[in-house]
């Protein structure tokens, strides 16, 4: 995640693109210079030190597990590959291996990113253009919990929405929009927890 800023900058300009390696400006060129994709990873492990995909795979999961052991082992692997396949000095192998590992935790797969990039804008537009149903419809996934029912609420007070204590004739099991109002849904009542709906 520390690399998002570096990416955004390069994005707009602020940062100058730069590759640790020729090599790696096709597996980088679509992502500004920055390691995103888990792809984009294997495919360097690949071009610079000539691992297979499946032992390019494998250097990717032992870098997101983090384990000290097999990093060390992995690392070896790399800067021998390196240099034997494209006589990168070991300090440069070196380099790149770390950058490698820092981004390998966080690194999404390109087919999980597109699917999320696509739910994260039709959630935006909900809440941008339906707000009052888009709140009242996340309470409702979250009736049993009720730290996230007390965290939308107060999104819901933050945006200008009123949520309406539970109310026997009115509420519904779950929230409920009425003249873009929400009404407290019952089945978020909990007989322990105080209404969060009380001032």
């Amino acid at each position: 995640m520390n690399m998002l800023d570096d990416y955004v900058n390069r994005k707009h300009g602020k940062v100058k693109v730069a590759y640790d390696h020729p090599l790696l400006d096709s597996i980088l060129k679509e992502t500004f210079g920055v390691f995103v994709y888990q792809e984009q990873v294997m495919q360097a492990a690949n071009a610079l030190a000539g691992y297979s995909l499946g032992g390019a795979d494998v250097l990717r999961r032992a870098m997101g597990k983090k384990k000290p052991e097999e990093m060390e082992k992995q690392r070896e692997t790399f800067i021998k590959g390196c240099h034997d396949k494209n006589k990168i000095p070991r300090p440069k192998a070196n380099q790149i291996f770390d950058t490698l590992a820092k981004f390998a935790g966080y690194g999404f797969n390109k087919s999980h990113s597109a699917a999320y990039a696509i739910v994260a804008y039709q959630t935006a537009w909900l809440k941008a253009n339906h707000p009052v149903e888009y709140m009242a419809a996340l309470l409702s996934n979250e009736l049993a919990n009720t730290d996230k029912i007390q965290l939308f609420i107060n999104e819901c007070k933050r945006m200008g929405i009123e949520v309406q204590a539970p109310d026997v004739n009115e509420s519904g099991v779950r929230f409920t929009v009425r003249d873009g109002k929400i009404r407290f849904g019952l089945a978020a009542i909990k007989t322990s927890v105080k209404s969060p709906c009380r001032t």
